[in-house]
Order: structure tokens, then sequence, then C-alpha cells
């Protein structure tokens, strides 16, 4: 995952949208991460990702 400050992320905003595409980004401010940036498809495959591990198993929910 690539690390890149604030600062830098807003200075730099095409360079964070076209690594973000290729491969999260975690922004960070002041030394600490803040938010992580990724591609729509990444975003979707985690999401359909956590929606399966929430899926009922034998008539049992996982949720709590």
């Amino acid at each position: 995952m690539k690390i890149m400050a604030a600062r830098d992320a807003k200075n730099a905003f095409g360079l964070l949208f076209d690594t973000a595409r290729a491969e999260p980004v975690m922004v960070e401010k002041h030394g600490r991460p803040v938010v992580v940036v990724m591609s729509v498809e990444e975003f979707e495959r985690l999401s359909r990702q956590q929606e399966q591990g929430r899926a009922p198993r034998n008539g049992v929910s996982v949720d709590q």
C-alpha cells in the first residue's frame, strides 16, 4: 500500500487518483493515517467479499 502525506495528496491530486487506481493509497495527516483511497473496482470487490461473509450459513445469520 502506498502512503502519501495529506499535503502531497492535495498538491498532486491527479497522482493520488492514478496511484489509487493501481493500489490503495493511505493518506496521513501529521503522521497519522486518516483515509484510504482506492479504485472503485477494489471497493466493489471488498464490498462483495464483506456481503458474502454476512450471508446466512445453514439458515443462521452471522450478523451480531
